[in-house]
C-alpha cells in the first residue's frame, strides 16, 4: 500500500502546483478548465500504471481493463469506427496491457463495446460488473482507473461524460475519485 500513497501524494503535489499555475493560462487550448493540469496527470498516471507491469498479469486487471477503455470510448453513448479503432491502437500500445496477446485484449474490448453499442444502459451493467471483478484488489482497482483515465485523457482532454464514467467505475471498485482528480 505504501507504494500507493507515493502515487497519491505525487499526483496531490503535481495537482497543487498546476493549480497554483492555472491562472497564468497554462491550459491548453479548448482543453476546457485543468486541461494542461489534466493532461500532465494523464502522463503521470500512465508513467506510474507502467511501473506496475510486472504486477498486473492477472486476467481480472485484463477484462477490467477492457470493460474500462469500452466504457470511455463508448462514455458519450455510442462509438464510432473511427473512435473503437483509436481506442484499440491505445490498448495494443499501451506498455502493461503488453502483459497479454493482442488478440485477446481485441476481442475483449470489441465485445464490450458491442454490447455497449447495441444497449448503451445494458450493456453498461454488463461492463460495470466486470470492472467491478477488480475491487477484491486494490492495485488491481487503482490499476484498471489509471487505464481508463489513460485511455480518456489520450487526447489531453477529459470529456465530461468521460469523467463520469471513471466516478462511476471509481464507485464500483471502491476507489476514491479524487486520488485521481474527478
Amino acid at each position: 500500500m505504501a507504494m500507493w500513497d507515493r502515487i497519491k501524494d505525487q499526483a496531490k503535489g503535481l495537482q497543487q502546483a498546476q493549480g497554483a499555475r492555472s491562472s497564468g493560462g497554462h491550459g491548453r487550448p479548448g482543453s476546457g478548465a485543468g486541461g494542461g493540469s489534466k493532461a500532465q496527470l494523464v502522463g503521470l498516471l500512465k508513467s506510474q500504471l507502467g511501473s506496475l507491469k510486472t504486477e498486473l498479469k492477472s486476467g481480472s486487471y485484463r477484462d477490467a481493463s477492457m470493460a474500462m477503455c469500452a466504457l470511455v470510448a463508448a462514455a458519450d453513448g455510442s462509438v464510432d469506427p473511427a473512435e473503437r479503432q483509436h481506442v484499440e491502437s491505445l490498448i495494443l500500445q499501451n506498455d502493461v496491457l503488453q502483459n497479454f496477446p493482442p488478440e485477446q485484449l481485441r476481442q475483449l474490448f470489441n465485445k464490450h463495446v458491442d454490447q455497449l453499442a447495441y444497449n448503451f444502459l445494458q450493456g453498461k451493467t454488463q461492463v460495470m460488473q466486470e470492472i467491478a471483478k477488480a475491487a477484491k484488489k486494490p492495485v488491481e482497482a487503482r490499476a484498471v482507473v489509471q487505464t481508463g483515465f489513460v485511455v480518456a485523457g489520450a487526447d489531453g482532454y477529459i470529456a465530461p461524460a468521460e469523467a463520469q464514467v471513471l466516478r462511476e467505475a471509481c464507485a464500483a471498485l471502491g476507489v476514491s475519485p479524487q486520488e485521481f482528480g474527478l
